[in-house]
C-alpha cells in the first residue's frame, strides 16, 4: 500500500487574550479496508484543560478540547500518516440487482439507507429534480454508472470551481443557478440530485493527494476536501469527486462522513470575548508521499 503523510495546521489569532469554549476536532482518518491509520498526532496550544476522542453517530473519530487558560493565538496541529490501497473504480455486471436504473434497495438495507435517500434541501419549483434526470435515457432503463459517472464528470467539467471563504455550504439551487461554488457546493449538489432520483448519497470530508506539482493537478488540494459516496446493493458505498472528476477512491482520503455536511465541519468551537477580537484563521494543509515526508 502506498503510504501518505497528512500535515494540517489551523490557527485562529486574536487582538487580545480570550478564553475558549469547546472545540470539535475532526481530523483523523476513518480506517478501512482501503485506508490504515499508522500514526496520528495531535497538538494544541495552549494545552487544552481535557481531550476526549469519541465516535460519533456515523462512527467518525472526533476529539472534543476544553479549556482554561486564555490565549490570544490558538493553534492545532495535526499530522498523521496512512496507508491508502486506491480502490480505482468499480465494475456492475449485468446480473447485479442495481446495473440498470431504476433499481431497489434490500427491504433490510432499505430502513437504514432512508436519511440518506430523503432530500435535505427544498427544490420549490422542481429544477434540481430537472437537473438530476437529465442524466437519465430517454428510454429506461438507464445504467446507472453512466448516471454517476456523466454527473459526476459534468459538474468538474462545465462549472466554475472557486474558493469561497464563507462560513456553511451554499445551497443546491444556488449552486446549480450560478454554476460555480467549492468542492463541498459539489458535493452537496450532486448528493441532492441523486436524492431526488432515489439513490443513496452521503457527504464525505477529507484530504486530498495531489501526487504531483508538476503533473496534472486536481481543485481543492492545500485544504480539506469534499466528495460524495454512493450506495449501490452488491457493490456499497462508492466514492465520486465532481470537483475532479475521480471515481474511485484514488488520491481521496477519508475522514469523516455524514447525512449533510454540517455533521462532518473538521474543526468549530467558540471563544469567550469581544467580537472585534477575531483577527482572522490560517489553515495549512500539505499531503505528501511518505518518502517525501522523511526527505522534507
Amino acid at each position: 500500500m502506498p503510504r501518505l503523510t497528512i500535515h494540517h495546521k489551523t490557527e485562529y489569532r486574536y487582538a487580545r487574550p480570550v478564553a475558549f469554549g469547546e472545540h470539535r476536532i475532526m481530523l483523523r482518518p476513518r480506517d478501512g479496508h482501503d485506508l490504515r491509520v499508522l500514526s496520528a498526532d495531535l497538538r494544541i496550544e495552549p494545552e487544552p484543560m481535557s481531550l476526549r476522542w469519541i465516535s460519533d453517530v456515523f462512527g467518525n473519530s472526533v476529539a472534543i478540547a476544553t479549556f482554561d487558560e486564555r490565549s490570544d493565538v490558538l493553534t492545532f496541529t495535526f499530522t498523521a500518516t496512512v496507508e491508502h490501497k486506491p480502490v480505482e473504480e468499480f465494475a456492475l455486471t449485468p446480473d447485479d440487482p442495481a446495473y440498470f436504473y431504476p433499481f431497489l434497495y434490500d427491504e433490510e438495507e432499505f430502513p437504514d439507507l432512508l436519511q440518506f435517500i430523503t432530500p435535505q434541501y427544498g427544490d420549490p419549483n422542481g429544477a434540481l429534480s430537472a437537473w438530476a434526470r437529465k442524466f437519465l435515457d430517454a428510454e429506461a432503463p438507464t445504467p446507472t454508472f453512466n448516471v454517476l459517472s456523466q454527473m459526476t464528470h459534468r459538474i468538474c467539467e462545465t462549472f466554475a470551481y472557486r474558493k469561497r471563504y464563507e462560513q456553511g455550504t451554499q445551497h443546491p439551487l444556488d449552486t446549480l443557478q450560478t454554476g460555480s461554488g467549492t468542492c463541498r457546493d459539489y458535493a452537496l449538489l450532486m448528493i441532492e440530485a441523486l436524492r431526488r432520483l432515489g439513490i443513496a448519497a452521503r457527504f464525505v470530508s477529507g484530504y486530498l493527494f495531489v501526487p504531483s506539482e508538476e503533473g496534472p493537478g486536481h481543485r481543492g488540494g492545500g485544504s480539506t476536501h469534499a466528495w460524495v459516496q454512493v450506495y449501490l446493493p452488491s457493490a456499497g458505498w462508492i466514492e465520486f469527486d465532481p470537483t475532479n472528476g475521480i471515481v474511485g477512491s484514488r488520491d481521496l482520503i477519508r475522514v469523516a462522513v455524514a447525512r449533510d455536511p454540517r455533521q462532518a465541519i473538521p474543526l468549530h468551537g467558540t471563544y469567550v470575548g469581544p467580537a472585534d477580537a477575531f483577527i482572522g484563521m490560517e489553515v495549512g494543509i500539505r499531503v505528501v508521499s511518505a518518502e517525501q515526508a522523511v526527505e522534507a
